[in-house]
């Protein structure tokens, strides 16, 4: 008996000895190679960039897993508890393998073997950790094993504490939900704080499969699951009887998250998002958790939007009507609705326009179909613009009846209208004849002292079209250059009083290329006129006269100080605007200008904050010791140093600022002087009237217009920046200077200001009607003595005696 006991003693000793050792020898083969998990250590899970405007609202986010990571002190406990009884109750005990559960359930599976039912696992929140983090989803005894020993490793490495917040902060919970904060928000517009336990315990009755416990698709199972998490936290004393059965007696509600207060402005956001991609790469940029605050003005970026789709919307309806959407074939007792459903809107309309169907036109009416099934009419008065289209943006004769616009089976877009433009009342069902513009433009708004950008609109679409016409449109800025130009005479030794000849000029561009003739708009010449005047008038006679004395060298040193064009071609026929550049850039030098000839760099991007709060870019680099103080108590605010180059000189800045006001009050952009405002600005028209531009500013914004087709063409035999690009202008700073002080430009140090005659630029006298204050530098005040500059003044000599070709080349 004792030998019988002793031989099953050894037997047990020998198979428990191979068994540990086959054990050992399990977690040496497995354990070689694995992933490192020290990694965990410095996890920082995909989290969303987000993109806000300058008075916080959301602009954008980007994002490949939507998650808001959470730190496990700021996860309520009741949420932690649903997770705990839902997924691993003996957690806090366990090495990160529960051996009492995995017995039970291979167990249980050998009970179930050749049933239908789904093996039971048992796994515990470590072996998740280390399947989700250093793991494949691959299903076999291999990846269990490699789990167990990562698991065994990660409780020796990590605080429980640790490994729960890795694991409520990586699980996918359905809804596009990576972690519990992202699905509490999605799932029931709450923050974890706000949860039930009964929602807490739905969340927690996820992540085996979201897909199958769907609160709507799936209701019963949902409830049903939620409700056997409940049951388990009542069995784990998480939760007492009373709050279980609250719990189960609670409805399964899904609450979509509120809408966000987002700001519109697709074009922004997209280079934005460029910007930051060149920054810091694809992945920060979508996994990295950045807060970007960004230069953005709402309130400026919504009027320009306005500003300029109500220009080029105008623009297209002096040009007339292209034409229906479609033209339909109307049978006998065909349902209007039905034949709408089957059109698609076209891309770019505007949220208030409708498809139509035109039925009918009789009388003064034209009898149209909604998509909606309701019915309406087009007033004669709504479609009295429509002329037709001709080539060469040219119009025909104006409809008389709405028979000469459309027909009956017409697709068209309208909207509804109450009023008409006399403000008479119409009948209720009143529409307007819309179109969608095929001119596109751009406009930007940015601070002159600091570069922000505060609008950006890069075109009448960015559903129709995301090209940036601010920023990747490189076109001729014609006349709009001009201002560099005189900039360079004024520097120079010239003063906006100075007499330029406006007559013909001939150039021999050499063998075989013929002559060069340049000439004004109006063909005409007006003979000796005060600087001031060939810009306010835009002059090109005057203009290429200038650029031939100071030379195109210097001009050309103009524009690339300027940042308008770095590689200008030293060639007179630049000095009119025959480069190309964008509007970014002109805008941007124009900003140099008002701001007193100081250099600035156009920036979305204020600020950007890594994940965890840092300052990782700042825009304004400039140290700011007195900025650090903990509280305010009445003392004065900081004195920043004011570190910008100085790229040229503050009164010759002034000077153009001043003649460019001229051209507001008196030049090719007269029509802006209606508002009243201290504004300045330049218009710009190309030959055959191509890009229009207007380019100005306020003593504290700078804004630039640009109308053009996409493929270069004509906009009209009479259309120029006068009358396209500058009434977007003028609508723009209408709205956005309402309510504001009229800031004059300010005036630098060493400037003298003289009162001169605007019709005949001498010095005015008494009883003189239009008097104006001339900025002059010390020094160059009208004596009396006046010389035209014809092309060969040297103003080193004072002689009028031609210079050659003054930096021709």
């Amino acid at each position: 008996m004792l030998r019988i006991l002793a031989t099953l003693f050894c037997l047990l000793l020998f198979f428990a000895l191979a068994g540990a050792g086959g054990v050992l020898y399990v977690f040496y083969h497995y354990g070689q190679g694995l992933p490192e998990y020290g990694q965990l250590a410095d996890y920082e899970p995909p989290t969303v960039t987000r993109v806000h405007a300058g008075d916080g609202r959301l602009l954008a986010e980007y994002a490949t897993e939507k998650r808001v990571y959470v730190p496990i002190s700021a996860i309520p406990r009741r949420v932690v508890n649903a997770f705990l009884s839902a997924e691993d109750k003996n957690f806090y005990s366990h090495p990160g393998v529960d051996f009492l559960s995995v017995v039970r359930a291979i167990v249980t599976n050998i009970a179930n073997y050749g049933t239908s039912r789904r093996p039971v696992g048992a796994s515990t929140i470590t072996q998740q950790v280390a399947k989700n983090f250093l793991l494949t989803n691959e299903v076999s005894y291999e990846r269990k094993i490699k789990e167990a020993i990562l698991a065994f490793r990660i409780e020796q490495a990590y605080t429980k504490e640790t490994i729960l917040e890795l694991y409520l902060n990586e699980i996918y919970l359905g809804l596009g939900s990576y972690g519990v904060a992202a699905a509490s928000l999605n799932y029931f517009n709450k923050s974890l704080d706000e949860l039930t336990i009964a929602e807490a315990a739905y969340l927690a009755a996820l992540p085996k499969a979201p897909n199958n416990y769907h609160p709507v698709r799936k209701y019963d199972a949902a409830v049903a699951r939620r409700n056997w998490v409940i049951g388990r936290m009542l069995e784990d004393e998480r939760i007492d009887g009373a709050e279980a059965e609250t719990a189960r007696g609670e409805p399964l509600r899904v609450r979509k998250p509120d809408a966000t207060q987002v700001v519109e402005a697709e074009y922004f956001a997209e280079e934005t998002r460029r910007e930051l991609a060149r920054l810091y790469g694809d992945d920060s940029l979508y996994a990295g958790g950045l807060s970007v605050r960004t230069t953005l003005d709402p309130r400026l970026q919504a009027i320009a939007e306005r500003a300029l789709r109500g220009g080029l919307i105008n623009y297209d309806r002096r040009h007339g009507w292209r034409g229906p959407l479609h033209q339909l074939a109307l049978e006998e007792g065909a349902d209007p609705q039905a034949l709408l459903a089957e059109i698609e809107p076209p891309v770019g309309s505007d949220e208030n326009w409708q498809l139509a169907l035109v039925l009918a036109t009789e009388g003064k009416y034209a009898e149209v179909a909604l998509a909606d099934g309701s019915s309406g009419r087009i007033p004669m008065a709504e479609m009295k613009w429509a002329r037709p289209w001709l080539e060469e943006q040219r119009i025909g004769a104006s409809p008389k009846k709405p028979s000469d616009v459309v027909e009956a089976g017409a697709v068209v877009l309208v909207e509804a209208v109450s009023e008409d433009a006399e403000g008479e009342a119409y009948e209720e069902g009143s529409y307007a004849l819309r179109q969608i513009p095929d001119v596109n433009g751009a406009i930007v708004a940015l601070d002159p002292h600091t570069g922000r950008v505060l609008a950006m609109v890069g075109g009448y679409s960015y559903a129709r079209s995301e090209f940036n016409r601010v920023i990747q449109a490189r076109r001729q800025p014609g006349s709009a250059f001009k201002p560099f130009v005189y900039l360079a005479g004024l520097d120079s030794g010239f003063t906006p009083a100075t007499l330029i000849l406006d007559a013909p000029f001939v150039l021999d561009q050499g063998a075989g290329l013929g002559k060069w003739k340049p000439a004004n708009y109006t063909m005409k010449f007006y003979g000796p006129t005060p600087m001031r005047v060939g810009i306010e008038k835009s002059r090109n006679l005057m203009t290429v006269r200038l650029a031939q004395t100071v030379g195109m060298e210097k001009i050309v040193d103009y524009a690339r100080r300027f940042g308008v064009m770095p590689d200008l071609e030293p060639v007179l026929s630049m000095s009119l605007g025959a480069g190309e550049t964008t509007l970014m850039n002109m805008t941007t030098a124009y900003a140099m200008l008002v701001n007193g000839g100081r250099r600035i760099s156009p920036t979305l991007i204020d600020r950007v904050q890594d994940r965890h709060g840092r300052t990782i870019y700042r825009h304004d680099l400039r140290a700011c010791e007195g900025c650090l103080a903990e509280t305010w108590s009445g003392q004065a605010p900081p004195q920043l140093p004011d570190e910008r180059e100085q790229v040229a000189d503050p009164a010759s800045a002034y000077q153009v600022v001043g003649m460019l006001q001229g051209v507001v009050q008196r030049g090719t952009g007269r029509r802006i002087a209606e508002l009243g405002l201290p504004l300045a600005g330049k218009t710009g028209t190309t030959n055959d009237n191509i890009d229009t531009w207007f380019i100005g500013f306020s003593a504290d914004l700078a804004v630039g217009v640009f109308v053009g087709f996409d493929e270069p063409r004509t906009l009209g035999p009479k259309d120029t920046g006068s009358n396209v690009a500058a009434p977007v202008f003028k609508s723009f700073m209408a709205e956005a200077l309402a309510d504001q002080p009229a800031i004059p430009f300010r005036i630098p140090p060493g400037i003298r200001l003289v009162r001169m005659n605007a019709e005949t630029g001498q010095l005015a006298r008494p009883g003189d009607r239009r008097v104006f204050l001339e900025a002059f530098q010390p020094g160059t005040e009208p004596t009396g003595r006046q010389v035209v500059l014809d092309g060969g003044y040297n103003p080193n000599t004072g002689s009028t005696a031609a210079s050659g070709t003054g930096g021709l080349y």
